[in-house]
């Protein structure tokens, strides 16, 4: 993944030093940068792993899902440079964020308050330049016309989604919203849609997955990314700054309602327990929160017993998922891996829970087995057939990269050899995109009804 994306990064910041060399210098170059300095490129993997789970693994769709996978990494650089903007934060992943970095570059020279504003409109556009590049990367990718339509369909929805979870965090903030449900659509908008279910939806369409082993994926994909939302939100209050590179408690600086805040608040007025909302009246959108009145935000999220409710569904949501995800029929050689990248998405599973359980169906192959090394697979002389795959007589070469070694996995778990080659899931005609509206966000936060399975 890491060498498809330079390679495309370098095309691209060639084409803008044509274009102008100080905007290709002060823009173009920070965008590369940021993307390739990356995070741990989870959305990615779990389009990679999608693709390659459901009998995925040809030259063509691996070519793509190494594009698409650059594409989602480019996207996340938008969603991070203006979320930062936004969120006026001043740190991403323990460096300078980019609006802060480039009206530094010209701070010397006018006024603090004017290198600001400056280095945030820069930032708007850096944004904007990689959500292009993201676009261009997939619009240049061959694949069949009916898989084509599907893709570009789902990446639609995957950056309309994207933008819609950001809003409603801004209009929760302006509006003082403090409701619970708001704050989970925003959390599904966001995290269980755009980083967990849309890259496996992705994956799926690339393999040429059938509906209902897209549907099912979507809705394991769905539990594990609100598990994951919620155990950020936690992270955000009570994690160290040296653990995320940014300040504890931004959510809360920043007004956000989250569901620990909202389901705390809720908590705090069904008790009567005033005490309790006037710390969080007073905390929330508190520019200048000191680590004191954190602490007090802290013990007011312990004392309602929203952080014990949020971590416990947190742990169950997981358990659902990978319970439903056991349940689908899937090749070994990305089953394995998939089921590990999404545990660590959530954050881990509750004691016992990571284990695949006993009795799965016996049309759902078992994983990489205990013990075999989680490394990447050599590469493959360039035109040889991916995993057992009959190699096409005349592969689509149209925007791929140069050479096969760029087909590897993109860095995460992978599966070993002993499973076997792939075995190619087809359905008659490419699967229509699944709807994001069954699960709402709501229901998988209160219905108790897998409960007591997990």
């Amino acid at each position: 993944m890491s060498r498809v994306l330079d390679q495309e990064l370098a095309e691209r910041l060639e084409r803008s030093r044509a274009v102008d060399p100080v905007f290709a210098d002060d823009l173009a170059l920070r965008v590369a940068h940021f993307t390739q300095r990356g995070g741990k490129r989870v959305r990615s993997q779990l389009l990679w792993w999608a693709m390659r789970a459901c009998g995925g693994g040809d030259d063509t769709s691996a070519v793509a899902a190494l594009r698409l996978g650059a594409a989602v990494e480019l996207l996340q650089t938008c969603a991070l440079v203006q979320d930062d903007v936004m969120d006026r934060s001043p740190r991403r992943r323990g460096r300078p964020a980019l609006h802060a970095d480039i009206g530094a570059q010209y701070g010397a020279a006018v006024a603090p308050d004017r290198a600001g504003r400056f280095g945030e409109a820069a930032a708007v556009l850096a944004g904007d330049l990689a959500l292009a590049w993201a676009d261009d990367l997939v619009a240049g990718t061959a694949l069949p016309a009916g898989t084509g339509h599907l893709v570009r369909r789902l990446w639609g929805d995957l950056r309309t989604e994207m933008v819609a979870g950001q809003y409603l965090d801004l209009q929760g903030q302006i509006t003082g919203s403090r409701s619970l449900s708001r704050a989970l659509r925003s959390a599904c908008l966001k995290s269980a849609l755009y980083s967990v279910e849309r890259p496996l939806a992705l994956g799926a369409a690339l393999a040429g997955a059938d509906g209902a082993t897209t549907g099912a994926l979507c809705s394991a994909g769905r539990r594990i990314g609100m598990a994951f939302q919620l155990r950020d939100d936690v992270g955000d209050v009570f994690s160290d700054d040296e653990g995320t590179g940014r300040p504890a408690g931004g959510d809360i600086r920043e007004g956000k309602s989250t569901c620990l805040t909202a389901l705390a608040r809720a908590r705090a007025e069904a008790a009567g327990d005033r005490l309790a909302l006037t710390v969080l009246d007073r905390a929330l959108g508190k520019h200048d929160l000191s680590p004191a009145d954190l602490e007090e935000v802290r013990d007011i999220l312990r004392r309602t017993g929203a952080l014990a409710t949020v971590e416990a569904k947190a742990g169950r949501l997981v358990a659902q998922g990978l319970r439903r995800f056991d349940a689908v029929p899937l090749d070994p050689a990305g089953a394995g891996p998939l089921r590990e990248l999404l545990v660590a998405a959530a954050g881990g599973t509750p004691a016992g829970s990571a284990a695949r359980p006993e009795g799965t169906p016996a049309n759902r192959p078992a994983g990489r087995p205990e013990g075999t090394p989680a490394t990447p697979p050599a590469a493959r002389a360039q035109g040889s057939p991916a995993n057992g795959a009959t190699a096409d007589p005349h592969p689509s070469t149209a925007n791929a990269p140069a050479g096969r070694p760029h087909a590897s996995p993109p860095g995460g778990p992978t599966a070993s050899p002993a499973t076997g080659p792939a075995t190619r899931v087809t359905a008659p005609a490419p699967a229509p995109a699944p709807a994001p509206q069954h699960d709402t966000p709501l229901s998988l936060f209160a219905s108790h009804s897998e409960d007591s399975r997990a």
